[in-house]
């Protein structure tokens, strides 16, 4: 059986890399590196079907070096020292590092790029690592710093019709039917700027008729894929780009282009407990004070969807999605938590005042735990002040509350309690 398409397409050479110049063009900063036949670490992101396995592999091939390969998606720890143990055995064979290519290294969990520290730091194997996601969130701190971090763009469309002309022309399976490519539009608009998403859609066409003479137009296209495969791909960075105009439009206050965005999601067949998580996440980081409504609507939602599922499930998230879009909007509790998080990183475990301990046993409550406790609900209004925040701290404050009609019923109850405090 033939391989695929877009594998017997797949460059051995940098000369037949497409796209990326500013990395691998003439004088770039990968090139020279190459060229020296010495690299350090590196990460590359970008989206989907741009190069990045491939680009890992023509430079194995061009410094002659051991490569070796895991898949985050199915490789744990013990796959990780493994592969390192076989790149210190077989280090003599070659001067240069072996190199370890991870793709999808995003999806590592902290243990496991803890294991990949050591043998990145002291020269073991060289890591080549394949993402989607920007590094920063999902790469832990002291690798990111071990490695390098080149962006691959989305290829050019004069790049993705030059791939078809030459998958047309070049290769060894095509190159057996009278093709001719009269029309781009729907190849492109299909595949996403996808290079490897482009070839499989080419071969489907090709494939799927048992003609000799192929004339390409967008019409036999969309004819013989039969569906319109919108460019949403679960795993891919479209899903993240999609989810990302979703809810920066229900926190823009915008329902149509809230309900346009979650109309794409649910025809491109995303899970509808992902978009009722994100809806819940919204509710509290977007919404939150200014209408406490939201969060128990977004939550029966997300229980509504589990019980009912596709298609019946589009409509309490659509109802959820409108209602938070038009909703008041108060990030005053986001704030607040992440302010409070930033003192605690930057101020330690500070001691608990003596008056908020528990005392459950008689010797706690000799040494003062407890001692000196107002128990508000004995006093006008339930409340009477005093010191909840550690000593250092008695004088922060973290909450602004903000002014949406139900935040400032807080605000004033708030400033009632505490005078100036919240002001």
């Amino acid at each position: 059986m033939s391989e695929p398409l877009a594998e017997r397409m797949r460059p051995r050479s940098l000369d037949d890399y497409v796209g990326q110049k500013h990395l691998v063009g003439e004088g770039a900063v990968l090139r020279k590196m190459i060229d020296s036949g010495r690299i350090s670490s590196f990460i590359l992101w970008g989206p989907p079907g741009v190069g990045k396995t491939t680009l890992a592999q023509i430079i194995a091939h061009k410094l002659d070096t051991p490569f070796y390969t895991l898949s985050a998606v199915t490789s744990g720890v013990k796959d990780v020292r493994e592969v390192i143990e076989k790149a210190k055995n077989g280090r003599f064979f070659s001067s240069a590092s072996p190199i370890l290519f991870i793709d999808e290294i995003h999806r590592f969990s902290k243990s496991q790029q803890d294991s990949l520290l050591g043998a990145v730091e002291r020269g073991i194997v060289t890591l080549i690592g394949a993402t989607t996601e920007n590094p920063s969130f999902e790469v832990i701190r002291p690798l990111l710093s071990r490695c390098q971090m080149y962006v691959l763009k989305p290829l050019e469309k004069d790049d993705l019709v030059n791939l078809v002309h030459k998958a047309i022309n070049n290769d060894v399976e095509l190159c057996k039917r009278k093709i001719k490519l009269t029309e781009s539009g729907a190849l492109l608009r299909y595949s996403g700027g996808d290079a490897r998403k482009l070839l499989n859609i080419l071969e489907l066409v090709v494939e799927s008729g048992d003609d000799t003479d192929i004339d390409i137009t967008d019409a036999l296209v969309e004819s013989r894929l039969q569906s319109n495969p919108l460019a949403y791909d679960k795993d891919g960075e479209m899903h993240y780009d999609i989810i990302s105009a979703f809810i920066k439009s229900i926190r823009g206050s915008d329902p149509d282009a809230a309900l346009y965005w979650l109309a794409r999601m649910i025809e491109g067949g995303e899970d509808p407990q992902f978009i009722a998580r994100r809806l819940v996440i919204s509710a509290a980081e977007d919404v939150g004070l200014a209408n406490p409504n939201a969060l128990l609507l977004a939550n029966a939602a997300f229980d509504a969807v589990m019980k009912i599922g596709w298609p019946e499930g589009r409509i309490p998230l659509a109802e959820a999605t409108v209602y938070l879009a038009t909703s008041q909007k108060s990030n005053s509790a986001y704030l607040g938590v992440d302010a409070a998080l930033a003192k605690v990183r930057q101020t330690g475990n500070l001691p608990v005042p003596l008056h908020l301990r528990n005392a459950p046993t008689k010797l706690m409550a000799e040494l003062g735990y407890h001692d000196g406790y107002k128990y508000p609900h004995d006093y006008p209004g339930h409340f009477t002040e005093q010191q909840y925040l550690p000593d250092d701290l008695k004088d922060d404050s973290f909450w602004k509350g903000q002014h949406s009609p139900a935040e400032e019923k807080l605000n004033n109850w708030m400033n009632q309690c505490w005078d100036d405090r919240f002001k």
